[in-house]
């Protein structure tokens, strides 16, 4: 089953203004302890786990595409991306605007790849700032050129519960 919730819009800020925004999600506050208390920037690419499945961070580096990123969403984790090293730059969309919604959706990955949209609108995130992006959101991550050092935090978004059951 796949449920899809617009919590909110894309957000854009600074990553010392991450504490302003703890209230919305519940396990927005382990994040924000997490990014208090590590040198990110150091950090070995890999995998770490915050609160089990509900809360982890990947580190990665990774060279960018050009202008040639598939759009992608997520139902089950909102993403934070966090730019540590470089600049990158995201395309974005309203999911509810994308043309191909039904795309195959792989629910271990908790990814659909929207291969024939394309972005409404471009961002550009520098190092020190962040970006979160909801299930509502569309997204197009790694454009530009060069590379990029990122951190990219995902947070469930909650247990479904089957309405059969209850």
């Amino acid at each position: 089953m796949r449920v899809v919730i617009n919590f909110k819009n894309m957000i854009l800020d600074s990553v010392k203004s991450f504490e302003r925004y703890q209230s919305f999600h519940k396990n927005f506050d382990k994040v924000y302890k997490f990014i208090r208390t590590n040198n990110m920037a150091a950090m070995e690419d890999g995998r770490y786990e915050i609160s089990g499945k509900d809360v982890y961070v990947s580190i990665s580096s990774e060279e960018l595409r050009g202008d040639d990123a598939p759009m992608e969403v997520h139902d089950s984790y909102i993403d934070i991306h966090v730019v540590l090293e470089g600049i990158e730059t995201y395309g974005i969309k309203d999911r509810s605007k994308c043309i191909e919604d039904d795309a195959r959706y792989d629910d271990e990955k908790d990814i659909a790849f929207l291969a024939n949209d394309v972005p409404d609108n471009y961002v550009s995130v520098g190092a020190g700032n962040f970006v979160v992006i909801f299930p509502s959101d569309a997204h197009a991550p790694l454009l530009g050129s060069g590379k990029v050092k990122k951190a990219v935090f995902k947070v469930k978004v909650f247990d479904i519960v089957d309405s059969k059951k209850v």
